[in-house]
């Protein structure tokens, strides 16, 4: 870590503090946590015994909850425990059944348990309590489009100049430049941990972007026209040139001209449901590799080789460690890499039989099937009410359409989790924000006391009219 990485790291938090002095708390909030995984630097921070790491993971999050209990300490008094929030619970203690299971002690447990209530449980928190109306979606989806549109310059600087912007500003390159290399061309991966980091965040923004665009939420945007901005971003997008996230952009492409002609939600849920049934399909050993060679066989006849070879490796993987997995099927392996699986090779070293790549079968090798599930459930579990709660013949109402627009970014997230490993903590919040909104709804409805000669009134206030 070189001394720039670290000023940066110790000047975040004073430079949140100073947002919260300066703006409004939701803007403050938002732009110091979008800011803080845009622009902080990859592998620097700092270590403290007995507590989890300062990193750019924890940045954000450590830096708007000091400034919450500065200056807007009522704001916690609003959290109150509801049902949608009981997933993410379960998975922030996940890790201390997963190291008692496995006689790992308590003390890993409880530093394990802190570490993941760091990493998911803080942004889904401070989603919770600032982004839980639809005033705080609106907030939270112009500023992902607004972080798209801030890394397009950067993005195409480093699509024509190389992936530098780290070395540049930090004096490091973080990753294996190798893999910045893609379709005879580069790779953006500005300050996040790869070029698909960059691909899915690009593709989120992308997306919100034409949500919002089409159903009339902001016209113009720093005063250029929203006619203008949308394309330029979409081309950057593309330029990107990442496959997982080309096939999850227009997979929500889909999402969003369904909604609007054909007036259904249909093609949302049947993403959230192929999620769950991919997992548990996989993760209980029912694909076979007679299934896997007809996917990548198809797959090849769409891409190319080299994206269905890659595909195929992760299949073959999950395959290793699904075996390994369901030894511990409940709370998993626990920590200290006792969920991979070695071999022996020619010169007897001890060696990995297979590399891990996807955040899923991670996830449900270090804490089983508990732990897999009540994190899927945490982020798509209030897509799900929401959906239900807002109709699709109400997504392009421009009260209601911020807050689908951030429902279906986190669930392509989600979805790409099934094949990556790229965490983004924007989306927790996101989720936490969402979760937030439909249970104050909720609380707010059951309070409500309607005459039966009003009840017509209370549809029409649940969803706002899309002409």
């Amino acid at each position: 870590m070189t001394p720039q990485a670290q000023l940066a790291m110790l000047a975040w938090i004073p430079l949140v503090l100073y947002l919260f002095s300066r703006y409004p708390v939701q803007k403050a909030v938002v732009i110091g946590f979008i800011g803080a995984w845009l622009f902080l630097p990859q592998r620097s921070g700092f270590s403290f015994i007995g507590f989890p790491d300062y990193d750019r993971i924890s940045a954000a999050s450590y830096g708007i909850l000091l400034a919450t209990c500065i200056f807007d300490v009522g704001r916690f008094q609003s959290f109150k425990l509801g049902w949608l929030d009981l997933p993410m619970l379960i998975w922030c203690v996940c890790p201390l059944a997963s190291s008692l299971s496995n006689g790992l002690g308590l003390y890993d447990g409880l530093s394990a348990t802190l570490g993941e209530t760091v990493k998911w449980g803080f942004p889904y928190f401070l989603g919770r309590i600032y982004f839980n109306n639809l005033k705080g979606m609106r907030l939270l989806a112009i500023a992902i489009f607004m972080g798209g549109i801030v890394y397009v310059p950067l993005c195409l600087y480093e699509i024509r100049m190389s992936p530098q912007l780290h070395i540049m500003v930090y004096g490091y390159f973080p990753h294996g430049f190798r893999q910045t290399m893609r379709y005879g061309g580069f790779r953006p991966q500005v300050f996040m941990q790869h070029g698909l980091a960059v691909g899915v965040w690009m593709m989120a923004a992308t997306l919100v972007g034409i949500w919002l665009w089409k159903a009339g939420v902001i016209k113009r945007f720093w005063g250029i026209p929203m006619g203008w901005l949308v394309p330029v971003l979409l081309i950057t997008f593309i330029l990107c040139k990442s496959t997982g996230a080309w096939f999850l952009g227009a997979f929500g492409i889909i999402i969003l001209f369904a909604a609007k002609w054909l007036r259904t939600a249909l093609p949302l849920l049947l993403l959230i449901g192929g999620i769950f049934f991919y997992q548990y399909y996989v993760a209980t050993g029912q694909f076979t590799v007679q299934q896997q060679d007809q996917i990548i066989s198809v797959l090849t006849d769409i891409t190319n080789e080299e994206r269905a070879g890659s595909l195929e490796t992760r299949f073959d993987t999950e395959h290793i460690l699904g075996a390994k997995a369901r030894q511990q099927i409940i709370f998993g392996w626990g920590g200290w890499n006792r969920n991979r699986v070695y071999e022996y090779n020619s010169f007897g070293e001890r060696v990995l039989a297979t590399n891990i790549d996807s955040f899923w079968i991670i996830t449900f090798g270090t804490k089983g099937l508990v732990g897999l599930f009540s994190i899927t459930a945490a982020l798509l579990l209030p897509v799900v009410v929401l959906c239900r709660r807002y109709p699709a013949p109400y997504w392009f109402n421009p009260k209601v359409a911020p807050a689908i627009a951030v429902a279906l970014t986190v669930t392509l997230y989600m979805n790409d989790n099934l094949t990556n490993n790229m965490f983004n903590p924007v989306f927790p919040l996101a989720s936490g924000g969402i979760a937030g909104m439909v249970l104050q709804e909720t609380e707010t409805k059951s309070k409500r006391q309607v005459p039966p000669k009003s009840r017509v009134r209370q549809i029409s206030d649940r969803h706002p009219s899309s002409n």
